[in-house]
């Protein structure tokens, strides 16, 4: 049977956490702290699972600042390249399964209001960006891999004033993403060389996640929707 499931990399070492979104969990931006509030036109400092109106604490999460176009605050140290962020710092590990070794293609992602997945998130612009480094350190980028959903190393800005678009996710990741091309296959890291035909039980992307409210007041008509075919 398929499941997409979705994880929460911790702000500590050790494994990824399990969002019950199905529960009403999902993850929540914040100032310097749990409850305190973003300036309008600023980016998160903080990175929690919490419920669906953002009032109950959970664990605190790896928190990724947009900086620039291509650059990247994690947990509050300097600026870096996208393209040079590990896998684990990303906040969010969507995983899909499947009992059988299956390919997934068609991989997509969008942020919405919560209510109709063709409507923006209300109030909020967000950034996303797919991390594909496998490498459990941060390089300048040569350990990025080339195998990857969308080829530029930016962003990707959800802004309610613009028309939805999708945010296109690389087809058979993996495990733990590590499946990459022949051309990737001298990177640390790299488990295996099969491309988009990659056959697996197990898939699994890593998104870096930015936020800025662009009027004051919690931002709730929010949610993140992933899907995918498999084969």
């Amino acid at each position: 049977m398929a499941a997409i499931t979705f994880y929460g990399n911790t702000e500590s070492a050790g494994a990824a956490n399990l969002i019950k979104h199905g529960d009403g969990s999902g993850i929540g931006f914040y100032g310097a702290g749990f409850g305190i509030s973003v300036a309008v036109g600023q980016k998160q400092d903080s990175t929690f699972v919490t419920n669906s109106a953002g009032t109950d604490q959970g664990i605190k999460l790896r928190n990724t600042k947009y900086v620039s176009a291509s650059g990247v605050s994690h947990n509050g140290g300097a600026t870096i390249g996208t393209s040079g962020m590990p896998n684990y710092y990303a906040p969010l590990n969507i995983r899909f399964t499947h009992e059988e070794a299956v390919r997934v293609q068609n991989c997509k992602m969008r942020i919405f209001d919560r209510n109709d997945i063709a409507k923006q998130a209300s109030g909020v612009s967000t950034y996303v960006y797919e991390v594909r480094h496998p490498d459990p350190v941060y390089s300048t980028g040569v350990n990025a891999l080339t195998n990857r959903g969308e080829a530029l190393h930016g962003w990707k800005e959800y802004d309610p004033v613009d028309l939805m678009v999708d945010t296109t996710f690389t087809s058979s990741p993996g495990v733990s993403g590590a499946n990459s091309v022949v051309s990737d296959a001298a990177l640390t890291g790299v488990l295996t060389t099969d491309g988009a035909a990659h056959q697996s039980l197990s898939h699994d992307w890593y998104v870096a996640l930015s936020a800025s409210p662009d009027s004051i007041g919690s931002k709730t008509d929010y949610g993140l929707y992933f899907t995918c075919e498999y084969l």
